[in-house]
């Protein structure tokens, strides 16, 4: 069986990236991981999760949850220093 390690190595995206997809999509963190995984590999995957990550963000300020909005905007920022495409 697969650790969460074993499915970010494969997949070229971080534990908090797949943490947030997970929260996102209310799904448990195994399953975003092996959608996140399939998602990373297609331009149209990277753009779903950037728009994913941008809405996390957006839904943190609007609520006025400051520290939430600093950490997604801080995992967004790796995110699309790593997969350009987002940009």
């Amino acid at each position: 069986m697969l650790s969460l390690k074993d499915c970010t190595d494969y997949c070229d995206l971080t534990e908090e990236e797949i943490a947030l997809i997970a929260e996102h999509e209310h799904l448990p963190t195994h399953v975003a991981a092996t959608l996140a995984c399939g998602l990373v590999q297609t331009d149209e995957g990277v753009v779903m999760i950037d728009q994913c990550l941008e809405e996390m963000v957006s839904a943190a300020m609007r609520d006025g949850q400051l520290d939430k909005a600093e950490h997604v905007l801080h995992v967004y920022a790796q995110f699309r220093a790593a997969h350009p495409l987002a940009q």
